[in-house]
């Protein structure tokens, strides 16, 4: 456990890494037992156990195992009004444990690797957020986007506009339609670019002072 504790975002860092690199491959070869959603299940208890000693973490706590229950009632029962709900988790808790990370990285101390670690999970977890609520938001509004997925956005795709709206790389292969969409997209875009930007500030500020010291 201790040792867990020293590279906790390293784990959550490599659980992101392994659902960008390798969930949609695992999803193309094992679509049944959609393989997706169960690794964004395992980021979102990597998330909650890297912040879970920080201050005022009970409820991203209470709220993944309220997930949890969910998700297996939703298997053993076959409710589908449970995958909402599950979904509505999932969300609020990454949410959460991603604030927690963020503030993590950005308060005071010791620039090391754990500290970069924190910063780069709460970058990957923003990305992931952003499109699980895209998929969500094309279930709720269908016509949300168009392209290539018009009509049809799975998680996969959602996740992929998601990372290349952070990233502001902008293919043009999947393009929001609907209002919210776009605001949607709108809010990802700027404040990926400001959390960059204050992360570079605030990293190089607490690494002068630790120079200093």
């Amino acid at each position: 456990m201790a040792a867990y504790r020293r590279h906790r975002f390293a784990w959550l860092f490599a659980s992101l890494l392994l659902t960008l690199g390798a969930g949609p491959t695992l999803e193309a070869v094992y679509s049944r037992q959609n393989p997706l959603a169960l690794l964004l299940g395992l980021n979102l208890l990597a998330a909650i156990a890297s912040v879970a000693h920080e201050a005022d973490m009970r409820i991203p706590l209470l709220l993944g195992v309220v997930f949890v229950v969910a998700r297996t009632l939703r298997a053993a029962l076959a409710l589908p009004g449970l995958l909402q709900v599950s979904d509505a988790l999932w969300l609020v808790a990454v949410m959460l444990a991603m604030v927690a990370t963020a503030r993590h990285a950005l308060s005071r101390g010791v620039v090391d690797v754990e500290r970069i670690l924190a910063a780069l999970d709460a970058y990957l977890l923003a990305g992931l957020l952003f499109g699980v609520a895209y998929w969500m938001l094309d279930g709720w509004w269908p016509g949300s986007f168009g392209g290539s997925t018009a009509g049809n956005l799975d998680l996969f795709s959602g996740i992929y506009f998601s990372f290349v709206t952070l990233a502001t790389l902008g293919y043009g292969d999947v393009i929001p339609a609907s209002e919210p969409a776009r605001g949607l997209a709108i809010v990802e875009g700027v404040s990926g670019q400001m959390y960059l930007v204050v992360l570079v500030a605030r990293l190089v500020s607490l690494h002068s002072q630790q120079q200093d010291h």
